[in-house]
């Protein structure tokens, strides 16, 4: 990540540099993100910092760009975009942002505005119903082409290191936060659209729903940095509604980390982390038992969450 010095002057060199926006929000247990353009498009544009920090002025342009209010915002990266250039001849410089909300009504938006499920652009990464099973019959083969394909044999060895550890292969394991490296992967093999080795007959399916500018990399970065993040801080805290019961919990985390989550070490583990209150509510689902609603104590944000362990991944 470029330092503020940096990304200084290169604004000076270049005039305003463009922000980005990664909205998040866990809706009806999806994992979602607001785009714009058709959902061809992040919230984008040229930010001129009017504020003593940046992050105060991304609130500011977001609520000014789509009218859908900011909760935790960080910043992500700082991104060179080599396929778009300014009259300068210099590429364009992304500022982008990872912001944590609660989805506004589609009411509320700016009518270019609209949540999209994040699995629409990253198919591959849900893995809650098990292994997609296009990884192995599709995917696969491409990749033993591409290792085949190497110069010479240490490059060989290379390039299945990097399948056998982003894809799960060899036994290794799923990673969940090696979102961008398989992302990147895809594109050196020439399996997304974005990429200028993709292989047109392909199915659209696997390969998800494309990006303009880049954003599709902006977007893979900010999953990796949050299925990264959730392991050790309470950042789910944001994506909650105020009252919740443990399942609703373990589903929204579910949502994010794209794989199922063993349900009595999930249980275990929370309660362990001294995390959450019971409300003394309860509430009623289908045929079963009424369900305990819970609330983050107050002092969750300072606290924790899953003390850096492993997700309680289902068997």
């Amino acid at each position: 990540m470029k330092s503020a010095t940096e990304v200084s002057t290169l604004q000076s060199a270049e005039g305003v540099a463009e922000v980005v926006a990664v909205l998040v929000a866990v809706t009806d247990l999806s994992a979602r993100v607001l785009t714009v353009n058709g959902g061809s498009t992040l919230p984008y544009g040229p930010l001129t910092p009017v504020h003593r920090s940046l992050q105060a002025g991304v609130r500011e342009w977001v609520r000014e760009q789509t009218q859908q209010p900011m909760g935790y915002v960080e910043q992500l990266y700082t991104f060179v975009d080599i396929m778009r250039t300014r009259s300068s001849g210099h590429a364009v410089i992304y500022i982008s942002y990872l912001g944590l909300v609660r989805e506004a009504a589609e009411e509320q938006l700016e009518s270019q505005a609209k949540w999209l499920d994040w699995y629409l652009y990253f198919p591959w990464e849900d893995h809650r119903q098990g292994r997609p099973a296009y990884i192995d019959e599709i995917f696969l083969p491409h990749f033993k082409a591409w290792i085949a394909a190497a110069e010479d044999d240490h490059q060989r060895q290379h390039r299945q290191r990097r399948v056998d550890l982003c894809w799960a292969f060899n036994g290794k394991a799923w990673l969940d936060d090696y979102v961008l490296s398989r992302y990147e992967l895809l594109y050196e093999v020439g399996l997304i659209p974005e990429s200028p080795h993709f292989d047109e007959r392909l199915s659209t399916e696997p390969v998800g729903t494309m990006m303009r500018h880049d954003h599709r990399r902006v977007l893979a970065t900010a999953i990796s940095r949050l299925r990264a993040k959730i392991k050790y801080r309470p950042v789910i805290f944001e994506l909650m509604p105020r009252e919740f019961t443990l399942l609703q919990l373990q589903e929204s985390i579910e949502s994010l980390a794209g794989m199922e989550l063993h349900k009595q070490n999930f249980r275990r583990l929370i309660q362990h982390q001294d995390l959450l209150e019971a409300t003394g509510k309860s509430v009623v689902a289908g045929r079963g038992r009424p369900a305990q609603r819970y609330r983050f104590k107050e002092t969750v944000l300072l606290e924790s969450i899953l003390s850096g362990n492993k997700l309680p991944l289902s068997k």
